[in-house]
């Protein structure tokens, strides 16, 4: 039984609407040793190690469902007990998933196993935990036939208490997870921003931040005042708020003699320690003092230590949001309560039976440890771990009440006296904190301060919210709500616009041209793409960026405020689709690509795949009406409303659509020329002429006509005035510097040159239709190739779909030949052409791209039509800028990139430099020795 692949979707896929883990598990043996047949022992043992496996219910879907599948007659095969297992392990850490599935993969013994997860490495973890156990349980004999590094020293109670800790290292903390969760409650969207407590609530320019309880409105000077004990404690007395004396030392002589000053009992701390740490209580000794000065000193990071009076009373959390008293919780340190039975040891171990105990964070309250500290102040009180307490009799294990040290919470929020709120809430304004706690003695909470004593011992910053989340006793308190309710009042916004675009061609083309109208529009736009990231019209980062890391990197920039995403299939089959939901998205079409690679074999799961966009959408599905598997996907298309592509006018769908009041756009054919025109709900709105789009090469180019039917549509759902529509699409073109790569056209040669980066059958034969629709008055050149990772039936279909549309074809090789031999793919394309019909005279196999492109350019003359397919296009457009420049093309290579920003770079010919406009046209001028 080994793991063969492993995915970890962080979004919306093809298995979940939420973050899953998906192991390709390979059973090898164990295929034919289900559960019932391995043995009641495989079975008592695994319920022995994780009894939660009792509450799952399975295909039952009651609990104990999971046990009885285990336990029937033909048992269940491990592999579903394995996802079963990967579930329970994270629940034990505190992790609350319980999504599973595991289905066969159409291999013998070889599965899909599919589990939720919260946190990547504790998911992760969780799994291969998992298997050990499995692996271990598993009788001798049988384990000696499984391909599995059998491991006699595995201790399944260490290696769980282990994972445990080190999840909660990785999980968020309770007060981080109760704002997240808070959050998820308002729907407001968040992202972690590093593996502890940082993270990101909202979306772009809406976005607010918090670490811990700390947030991005938490002003940094009053963190420095409450980080800062003396500062905090002279700024409370001088407004007349009750606090003990107290008085800063440097050593331990200092510390007796202010211990001897302000009066015995005294506590003794650190000046900036935080959770309780390094404070001693109740000391009336010079002694006791001098101990409690080294403990303080252990755990400062300062060279001064505080010195203050001992204050009675309990202690009480006080926490203040937004200058309001929203929580009281009395806190207990931890102790045992003697039963004249049980010695301190068991009277431990008694308390920690408690199910609402555990490792750390893992649960409402922490187990007890006999440590250093207790065994001091057992020491002081004359006892050990084997004295047996009288009957009743309380015995503290801790100075301090800390939940985290093993202490208890009561909340007293509703008890509270009015004079002792008004205290609180004073002293977190003082200090300037929007989210602060005030540790307060006092004997009773329901009487003033002034009337029976109390004191505020400490005001903290990013204050614990677990005591008040979950009380060991009373009500839970939304503290967190509060927070989430002070950083986004009611109706303030959240979230930015999200248009998602998905489909085999013309997403690129598309995504700019609604980014571009979106601009136009006065927004502040986020596009990802296969260029890379742009923010406001400006490359962020470089690189093919369509997958859940670039979504990301759009959604957390705190300038943006309205996101295009381009999603490929690559990233969900790999990721997921990195953001929870889109406003609008939009399938522009599926055809063969990528086909027999990540699982995806068929157009029909390609489909499947891209569906996941569509159905992440809330508002509007813009789908293509003339494409069959786009129309599928209204079936499962979650969004309020669907928006129809056409440029059928004759569509009979479409027709009983905006009949019924649908939406759609249609290209109407008319005398003049076709017209983009909207239906929405029984109005008739023309929007522009197709030849009047200058990416359209006056209409010719039908695929970009439909690609700006895409973005009028888009823009349209997201309430852009039709002005704006115009205007965007009428100043967007398909020049090197607004769509890179995407039928660029260079019109400076005697004869016309077209690059574009289609590598598909269906992309190839869109750019044959187009070119034969242009008026062209000599030959028709072209230069192609496919990936090598494509099929060999892809490769054929791609010949066939030129073949008859181009005088003579150079075919050549991508750089990166992708397992293909140096001119395999070449080959293959001539010998398609070739049973297309076209003659071997007419065909030049140049494996290489530069050669191949430079031979096209030599070899076209005044009047012709030549097209290159490129791979590395930003180098096929220096070499077409660049010819008859006198550079040799292995020159022109190496030259410096050419920015599709339409940035002026340092491309240099002796006194001479070669400027680009956004046309992507030539301009020479002169420059001086010492310009720039």
């Amino acid at each position: 039984m080994k793991i063969l692949s492993t995915n970890v979707f962080v979004g919306p896929n093809v298995w979940a609407s939420f973050p899953v883990i998906r192991h390709v598990i390979d059973l090898g043996v164990l295929e034919d040793w289900p559960s019932a047949k391995i043995g009641t022992e495989f079975v008592d043992g695994l319920v022995a190690a994780l009894p939660g496996l009792a509450e799952h219910g399975c295909s039952y879907r009651e609990p104990g469902g999971f046990i009885r599948r285990l336990r029937e007659d033909e048992g269940t095969w491990l592999g579903h007990v394995l996802e079963h297992c990967a579930i329970e392990v994270q629940n034990v850490a505190g992790t609350d998933v319980t999504f599973g599935r595991t289905r066969g993969t159409g291999e013998h013994g070889q599965y899909n196993m599919v589990y939720e997860y919260r946190q990547r490495d504790v998911g992760l973890a969780a799994g291969k935990l998992a298997m050990r156990l499995l692996m271990h349980l598993l009788p001798e004999t049988l384990s000696e036939q499984v391909d599995y590094s059998f491991d006699p020293e595995f201790d399944w109670d260490e290696e769980l208490r282990s994972f445990v800790l080190r999840a909660q290292r990785k999980e968020f903390g309770p007060s981080t997870g109760s704002l997240v969760k808070a959050a998820q409650e308002r729907d407001i969207p968040w992202i972690r921003l590093n593996e502890g407590s940082l993270v990101q609530f909202g979306h772009g320019k809406y976005q607010k931040r918090i670490q811990a309880t700390i947030t991005s409105e938490t002003k940094h000077i009053a963190v420095e005042i409450s980080c800062d004990k003396e500062d905090t404690h002279n700024l409370l007395s001088d407004l007349g708020l009750p606090v003990p004396q107290q008085r800063m030392v440097y050593n331990a002589r200092e510390a007796v003699r202010a211990a001897q000053r302000v009066g015995h009992p005294v506590v003794v701390k650190p000046l900036d320690a935080n959770h309780g740490r390094g404070v001693s209580i109740n000391l009336n000794t010079d002694e006791e003092v001098e101990a409690g000065f080294a403990e303080a000193k252990e755990h400062s990071r300062s060279r001064a230590i505080l010195v203050e009076s001992f204050i009675t009373g309990f202690d009480h959390r006080m926490l203040v949001v937004d200058n309001k008293l929203v929580a009281v919780a009395k806190r207990v340190p931890g102790h045992v309560v003697g039963d004249g039975k049980h010695t301190i040891a068991e009277l431990v171990d008694i308390v920690n039976e408690d199910p609402r105990r555990g490792i750390g964070h893992e649960k409402v309250l922490t187990m007890l440890e006999i440590d250093n500290q207790a065994k001091r102040l057992m020491e002081n009180a004359g006892h050990d771990e084997e004295t047996m307490l009288p009957d009743g009799e309380v015995f503290y294990l801790r100075s301090t009440a800390n939940l985290s040290t093993g202490g208890t919470a009561i909340d007293l929020t509703d008890v509270v006296h009015p004079d002792n709120r008004d205290m609180a809430e004073r002293a977190i304004m003082a200090v300037g904190l929007d989210v602060g706690g005030v540790d307060f003695l006092i004997d009773d909470i329901t009487k003033s301060y002034k009337d029976i004593g109390g004191a505020i011992v400490e005001v903290n910053a990013a204050p614990g919210f677990r005591m008040h989340v979950a009380p060991s006793e009373g009500q839970p308190r939304d503290v967190s709500g509060k927070v989430m309710d002070m950083l986004f009042p009611s109706g303030e916004e959240t979230r930015i616009p999200i248009a998602a675009i998905t489909g085999t061609n013309g997403k690129t083309t598309t995504s700019r041209m609604l980014a571009h109208i979106m601009k136009a529009s006065g927004k502040i736009v986020g596009l990802t793409s296969t260029d890379g990231v742009y923010v406001d019209g400006k490359l962020s980062v470089k690189g093919d960026m369509t997958g859940p890391k670039s979504a990301q990197i759009v959604l957390r920039d705190p300038m943006v405020d309205f996101a295009v995403m381009e999603t490929a299939r690559g990233g969900l089959v790999r990721s997921g689709l990195g953001y929870q939901r889109s406003n609008v998205a939009a399938c522009l079409n599926v055809s063969a690509d990528h086909l027999g690679l990540g699982g995806i074999n068929t157009v029909e799961e390609l489909a499947v795949v891209k569906r996941v966009v569509v159905e992440s959408a809330t508002d509007t599905a813009v789908l293509n009406a003339d494409d069959i598997n786009c129309l599928k996907m209204a079936d499962y298309a979650g969004a309020d409303t669907i928006f129809y592509v056409t440029t059928n006018p004759g569509n009979g769908l479409v027709k009983e659509h905006i009949k019924s009041g649908g939406k759609a756009i249609v290209l109407e054919h008319g005398m003049n020329g076709d017209m983009l025109t909207i239906y929405d709900n029984g109005l008739h709105i023309p929007v522009l002429w197709s030849h009047l789009i200058p990416a359209t090469l006056e209409g010719k180019a039908i695929f970009n006509v439909q690609n700006a039917m895409f973005a009028v549509a888009m823009a349209y759902c997201f309430g852009v005035d039709l002005d704006n529509i115009r205007h965007g699409l009428r100043t967007f073109d398909s020049s090197y510097f607004q769509a890179p790569g995407r039928m660029n056209v260079f019109d400076e040669h005697p004869f016309k040159v077209i690059l574009d980066y289609a590598h598909n059958p269906a992309a190839l034969s869109a750019m044959s239709t187009m070119s034969d629709r242009m008026d062209v008055k000599g030959r028709r050149i072209c230069v192609v190739s496919m990936p090598g990772d494509r099929r060999d039936e892809d490769v054929a279909e791609a010949a066939a779909a030129l073949a008859g549309h181009f005088d003579h074809f150079i075919c050549k090789a991508d750089d990166n030949r992708r397992g293909r031999g140096h001119d395999e793919i070449p080959q293959m394309l001539r010998a398609g052409l070739i049973a297309g019909g076209v003659t071997d005279d007419a065909i030049s196999v140049i494996p290489g791209e530069v050669d191949a492109v430079e031979a096209g350019l030599a070899m076209a003359a005044p009047g012709d039509l030549f097209v290159i397919f490129g791979d590395d296009t930003a180098r096929c457009w220096k070499q077409i800028i660049y010819f008859n420049s006198g550079e040799k093309p292995e020159a022109v290579a190496q030259a410096p990139a050419i920015s599709a920003a339409g940035e002026v770079e340092d491309l240099f010919d002796s006194d001479q430099a070669l400027i680009r406009d956004e046309r992507g046209v030539r301009l020479a001028r002169n420059i001086s020795e010492d310009a720039d």
